[in-house]
């Protein structure tokens, strides 16, 4: 979800929290929901199960790491706490966008080292692998493959974009900066300094995605268990057991993709995990549907469009010509009703032509963020990729930014549960470290939006 959003405690969301094997799963009220392909009809865990790898979640990582595993041959078996895409996969802007939050790649290889070349390889090819995925089988999730665009908010900005397109261009990556009259030709609005743009990117319907991915696993001969959360994972001797409430999967290996709901619905299922992640709640806008003739006015080629603010202004179009964007409350407990009104007005000062603005779908999820520093807790950090044990890794900190990385990772930790060696893999490791203050920071987050707004206001 690319959006600077409100920090807030996490408890179980009221929507489709799984209360039991039998109980039906509600999706948030979402343009995703309303628009997407149905998913799979799945059972409950129930009994003991044996596979060779167990993934725990099936959300993007969760889902292509079944896929890849499959791909190899290997028996997999996916245990999921909702449904496939109910948290954040399905839940998000649905961009695609190859790069990180807040770090560019000088910063990975100063961080990891070698480990952080090969991470920062993965990350330029992800949004290509992405649509290459959905293009080889055949995903209906409105793939858009038109490009993202990182317009800069004020002309001292502009330097950003130059030290991204000299970073990305170094390692191969399809980027290129644009003046201020190609940035206005490209979204449509004179609002901007220039920009950033990845050719690669672009964006899709996040919950067809995700369901999609669900639908290929399966048919490849993954076994997914639905409304089935995961109370705990031990290690025995030389395998994993994982437990739910009615069963429990023994497994060789184990993949953790749970992110940001990693405690939402077991508190005990990986402490350490749960303590490192802030849960972000990030809240997304769907137009009405814009005209033809409105619609070819307003990033004409329908590219993916995340700016520099530190409260992001972002947008893109669906297959319906929504246009699809967001915003950040700013007191805790306020949300979609609050946000209405000042989003409105926020598309109207980028695009007038626009006229009256209203919005027929309000929702919002989890994302996973992890700050590397206590006293900016809405700056993006880096993710944060583990080994839990033996055979056994997961990631968290996706930063608003899983969307194209999360398949890519999913195909790196496959091989890593079959014994490739992590010295040829995209996995900078690292060990868990709880986030100073969690609680308080996701507390008291909210009020730096007003500081936020203001330097980005001053900003030259």
């Amino acid at each position: 979800m690319d959006s600077r959003a409100v920090l807030v405690p996490l408890s179980p969301p009221r929507e489709g929290q799984p209360m039991s094997a039998s109980a039906p799963v509600t999706w948030p009220p979402s343009l995703w929901a309303a628009t997407a392909p149905a998913g799979p009809a799945l059972a409950a865990l129930e009994g003991e199960v044996q596979a060779d790898v167990v993934v725990i979640g099936a959300g993007f990582t969760g889902l292509s790491t079944a896929i890849h595993l499959r791909e190899a041959g290997v028996d997999v078996v996916v245990v999921e706490a909702a449904e496939p895409g109910w948290g954040a996969s399905g839940r998000n802007n649905g961009q695609v966008i190859p790069t990180l939050a807040g770090h560019d790649p000088s910063a990975m290889v100063a961080r990891h080292g070698a480990a952080g070349e090969r991470f920062n390889a993965v990350l330029r090819d992800s949004a290509q692998y992405l649509f290459e995925t959905v293009r080889k089988y055949d995903i209906p999730a409105e793939a858009e493959q038109a490009g993202w665009v990182q317009p800069v908010h004020s002309p001292g900005r502009f330097k950003l974009a130059e030290k991204r397109v000299r970073e990305w261009s170094a390692i191969g990556a399809p980027v290129e900066l644009l003046d201020r009259a190609a940035t206005a030709r490209m979204t449509g609005s004179e609002a901007w300094f220039g920009g950033f743009w990845n050719r690669t990117g672009g964006h899709i319907n996040p919950l067809a995605l995700a369901r999609g991915l669900a639908e290929v696993a399966l048919k490849l001969g993954a076994v997914i268990y639905a409304r089935s959360p995961v109370a705990g994972m031990t290690r025995h001797g030389d395998r994993w057991l994982v437990k739910t409430a009615r069963g429990s999967v023994t497994a060789r290996a184990l993949v953790l993709a749970t992110n940001a709901y990693t405690d939402a619905f077991e508190s005990g299922l990986a402490p350490a995990i749960a303590a490192e992640v802030v849960p972000v709640l990030s809240w997304q806008m769907a137009t009405q549907p814009i005209s033809d003739n409105i619609a070819k006015t307003i990033i004409p080629d329908r590219q993916a469009m995340s700016d520099t603010h530190r409260e992001l202004y972002f947008a893109r179009w669906d297959a319906r010509n929504r246009l699809v964007t967001g915003g950040a409350a700013v007191f805790p407990g306020a949300g979609g009703d609050n946000l209405r009104k000042p989003v409105a007005e926020r598309l109207l000062r980028l695009w007038p032509q626009l006229g009256e603005v209203s919005f027929d779908y309000v929702w919002s999820g989890y994302i996973g963020m992890t700050p590397d520093d206590v006293l900016k807790p809405q700056v993006p950090g880096y993710p944060r990729i583990h080994r839990l044990g033996p055979d056994a890794f997961g990631w968290v900190g996706c930063n608003g930014r899983a969307v194209a990385l999360s398949i890519s990772l999913g195909r790196e930790l496959a091989r890593a549960t079959q014994g490739a060696p992590l010295e040829t893999l995209g996995l900078p490791l690292s060990e868990p470290k709880a986030q100073p203050m969690r609680d308080l920071v996701r507390r008291i987050a909210p009020l730096a939006l007003p500081l936020y707004r203001a330097l980005d206001a001053r900003e030259i």
